[in-house]
C-alpha cells in the first residue's frame, strides 16, 4: 500500500509507503504506551522514497496520532505540505540529524524521565544490562548554552540548534540534552523505538544500581556491549510487536 501526500513545489507527487506510516503511527503509540513519550515529544521516519525528506506528525499528543496527521517536510524541516497543520517546534531536531547521518532512518526526542538526570549530572549513562548494549560507544551531552546562549527555553527552535545537536550526537545511537531530554535514532523505525525505550529502562536501572552499590557498578564492558547490541539487532520484532499490541488495543 502506497500513501500519497502533499505535492512538491515542481508540482510532483510524493508518496510514502503504507507500511513506514502504519509503523510511524505504531512507534507514536508505543512510546506513549511505554512511559517514553507523554503529551510531549515526537518521532519521525525518512522518507522511504525521498531521502531529502521525512515524516513526522503534526503538533499534538503522540498517544493520540493517526495517520492522517502524518505530515511530510523537507530536511530544511519546511512542511511540504500543511494544510493547515502546524508542526512541533523542535522539528529541526529530525531534519539537522537527517542531514548529518545519512544512515539514520529514524530519529526519537523525548523527555524520558529516567534519563533526564544523567544530563545534568557528572554521571555517564552506561550499559548495565545486555538490552542496552547500544549505550556502550558512548553517551554526549548536549549543551544548549554552548550554541544558544545563557537564555534559551531549552528548546531546539531553529536550524543552528537543530545542527548544534547532530554534532554533539555524532555517530553515537543516544544523546543527552542537558535539562531538557534526549534524542535517539535508529537505522529503522523500530530500532530507534527499541533504542528508546531500553534507554529508559537502562537509566532507571543503572540509577537504581548506583544506589543500592554506593557507585561501584559492574557494566558492561566494550566487547560484551558491542556483541549484545549484535544479537539484539537481530531480535527487535519480538518486543516490537508486542508493544504495538498493547498500545494499540488501548486504542484513542
Amino acid at each position: 500500500m502506497v500513501l500519497t501526500y502533499g505535492a512538491a513545489a515542481s508540482g510532483a507527487t510524493i508518496s510514502a509507503d503504507g507500511e513506514l506510516i502504519g509503523d510511524l503511527v505504531a512507534a507514536n503509540r508505543i512510546l506513549a504506551d511505554q512511559g517514553v513519550l507523554d503529551g510531549f515529544g515526537h518521532v519521525s521516519a525518512r522518507h522511504d522514497r525521498d531521502p531529502n525528506r521525512f515524516l513526522l506528525a503534526r503538533s499534538m499528543a503522540p498517544a493520540l496520532v493517526t495517520a492522517a496527521d502524518i505530515m511530510e517536510f523537507d530536511l530544511d524541516s519546511n512542511a511540504v505540505d500543511a494544510r493547515g497543520r502546524t508542526g512541533y517546534l523542535e522539528r529541526f531536531i529530525h531534519g539537522e540529524i537527517y542531514k548529518a547521518r545519512p544512515e539514520v532512518q529514524a530519529v526519537v526526542h523525548s523527555h524520558s524521565p529516567a534519563v533526564i538526570p544523567f544530563g545534568v549530572v557528572g554521571v555517564a549513562l552506561r550499559p548495565i544490562f545486555h538490552l542496552g548494549g547500544f549505550l556502550g560507544a558512548g553517551v554526549p551531552v548536549f549543551e544548549i548554552r554552548d550554541s544558544g546562549g545563557p537564555a534559551t527555553d531549552m528548546l531546539i527552535r531553529n536550524p543552528a540548534l537543530g545542527a548544534a545537536l547532530a554534532s554533539a550526537l555524532g555517530g553515537m545511537p543516544v544523546a543527552l540534552m542537558r535539562g531538557h531530554g534526549n534524542v535517539v535514532v535508529g537505522g529503522s523505525v523500530r530500532e530507534a523505538v527499541f533504542r528508546a525505550v531500553y534507554t529508559e529502562v537502562n537509566a532507571r536501572l543503572e540509577s537504581e544500581a548506583l544506589r543500592l552499590g554506593g557507585g561501584q557498578v559492574a557494566f558492561l564492558n566494550g566487547e560484551e556491549a558491542k556483541a549484545a547490541a549484535e544479537t539484539n539487532s537481530a531480535q527487535i520484532g519480538r518486543p516490537w510487536e508486542l508493544w504495538k499490541a498493547q498500545a494499540l488495543a488501548k486504542g484513542g
